[in-house]
């Protein structure tokens, strides 16, 4: 079972992404906020803030670690980073779910409407293509049903 790292885990969006996905992939969380120790037994992981410089290499040393796959960043801080890093990661075979282009993308935070996990534009659960293929991370269909929003904490 391939096991996705969601960051701001400890946060209500980021709980109710992971359930969504449990079904089928093992979660982990991390989160740069703090959060009791005893969490750290159960899948949390402490890791920088996204504006921390070492932030994508801490994120690849926790994921090869741990033997992520994917990294499901959901901070606005965390996506230019990971984009920067991304090849990289992908030579370690870790996968990042988000839009290569960030500054095309409309942003809502913590949604309370349905959400999809994509990765090219595809429902990682039902593998349901949604949208374009330059679109991955958690989204949902505007209004018109045709772009993507990126949905982050």
């Amino acid at each position: 079972m391939d096991t996705i790292l969601i960051t701001y885990g400890t946060r209500p969006f980021a709980q109710r992404v992971g359930r969504l996905l449990s079904s089928r992939y093992e979660v982990a969380y991390g989160s740069s906020e703090p959060f009791p120790d005893i969490l750290l037994k159960q899948n949390y992981h402490r890791i920088p803030t996204g504006a921390n410089p070492t932030f994508a290499h801490e994120i690849l040393k926790l994921c090869l670690d741990k033997g992520y796959q994917m990294i499901l960043p959901l901070g606005k801080m965390e996506g230019q980073p990971l984009n920067e890093a991304r090849v990289l990661l992908e030579e370690y075979g870790i996968g990042v779910l988000l839009p290569r282009d960030l500054e095309d993308c409309f942003v809502l935070e913590n949604p309370s409407g349905v959400v999809h996990v994509l990765k090219a534009g595809k429902d990682i659960l039902t593998d349901e293509q949604l949208c374009d293929s330059h679109f991955s991370g958690v989204g949902m269909l505007s209004d018109s049903g045709e772009e993507p929003i990126l949905c982050l904490v």
